[in-house]
């Protein structure tokens, strides 16, 4: 498996490029803005993109989606339960206010433990709503993308519409701490660190250790 992180955006967004090492096709994951080094680290490593995945709805993780559509013809991949949530009116009017670029309709919804074939890796979707109602991570052993459902020493921030903290809680404890030790962690935003393991964070991350 081929991964690349790439710091993008005004937000400073984790964007990930995972390619099939044996047929180089690749997807996608949160491509919040500079779409043109996105492209050009594409075309670099000689990746055919097959799904442009989003983690949840947030603007600062689907900006890019439009123009690397339009490049690729990739499909946009998101869980039905952000979909339909960010695109309620209210909903995108309020999250209007970052002035960042709208995406598209997505492609393809998709639900807990869906699968996306990328040449020879399968990454299985994990519902980990709390951050957004359709957060989602995604796990293609030994690997977690994890969005900002879980961060290197931290969590997702829940005060926005659509997000719970009781729901994050129990969206990494139910479906990311039970995962093997040695998975590593690539979180949505490097805020404390650009990866770690759930093992890790399990012992050591302060939001999880004696509850919030």
């Amino acid at each position: 498996m081929l991964i690349k992180q790439m710091t993008v955006g005004m937000m400073g967004v984790c964007c990930y490029l995972v390619g099939c090492d044996q047929t180089r096709e690749a997807v996608i994951i949160d491509p919040g803005g500079d779409e043109e080094d996105i492209l050009a680290a594409c075309r670099a490593a000689k990746l055919t993109v097959r799904f442009i995945v989003n983690t949840h709805g947030h603007p600062d993780h689907v900006c890019g989606n439009r123009r690397l559509k339009e490049a690729t013809g990739a499909a946009i991949v998101m869980h039905a339960d952000d979909a339909a949530f960010f695109s309620r009116p209210e909903v995108a009017q309020y999250f209007a206010m970052l002035g960042l670029p709208a995406s598209p309709p997505p492609d393809r919804l998709v639900h807990d433990n869906d699968t996306l074939q990328v040449g020879t890796i399968t990454l299985t979707v994990l519902h980990t709503p709390g951050h957004s109602p359709g957060g989602i991570c995604l796990y293609g052993p030994p690997n977690l993308f994890a969005g900002d459902t879980l961060f290197v020493g931290g969590v997702g921030r829940t005060d926005f519409p659509g997000g719970s903290s009781d729901q994050l809680l129990a969206s990494i404890r139910g479906r990311l701490l039970t995962l093997p030790p040695e998975t590593v962690v690539w979180p949505g935003h490097g805020y404390g660190g650009n990866r770690s393991t759930i093992g890790a964070e399990a012992k050591n991350n302060p939001f999880l250790a004696g509850g919030w």
